[in-house]
């Protein structure tokens, strides 16, 4: 499987999680909703691919309930332990999380800013992404034959890394 970390940074702070290069589509996709948080992004993704939101707010809770910002043992741990395509969902909750949040994974390290509306390309070595595109549908088990158009908004910026 073709791996690649997506980092999503709202004004709440940040999220980074691993997953396959072909939910890349689909997050640009929800990009095109202008979302203002994660949850509204996660929200208009999941219109393309069903497996994000679940995977996503599943790790979420799983680090919430096994770290805090006072006390981010668990996922430091994780950190010292685990392969990068291996780490959890995590949190930016101090300098060395942000740092695990920057590093590639196989494919690659993408920055969704939602604040700023910028989709950095830290690393990309999977697809170019566009401002216009197609993003083909997968409903939770398979991809279907349904193909959707997005168009980002004119206040988004592609950053190449």
């Amino acid at each position: 499987m073709n791996l690649m970390r997506y980092t999503v940074v709202d004004r709440h702070g940040a999220v980074s999680f691993v997953a396959d290069c072909d939910a890349l589509a689909a997050i640009v996709a929800g990009c095109a909703n202008s979302p203002g948080s994660l949850r509204e992004l996660l929200d208009a993704a999941d219109e393309f691919d069903k497996r994000l939101r679940e995977y996503v707010t599943a790790g979420l809770a799983v680090f919430d309930e096994h770290n805090s910002p006072d006390n981010p043992a668990a996922i430091h741990e994780a950190l010292d332990y685990c392969c990068s395509h291996e780490l959890p969902v995590f949190r930016v909750v101090d300098d060395r999380t942000r740092q695990a949040s920057l590093q590639p994974v196989k494919a690659g390290v993408i920055i969704f800013n939602l604040v700023d509306r910028r989709i950095v390309q830290v690393m990309n070595t999977y697809a170019e992404i566009r401002r216009k595109g197609r993003v083909r549908v997968h409903d939770g088990r398979d991809f279907t034959d349904q193909i959707h158009r997005y168009e980002l908004p004119g206040d988004w910026r592609l950053v190449p890394g």
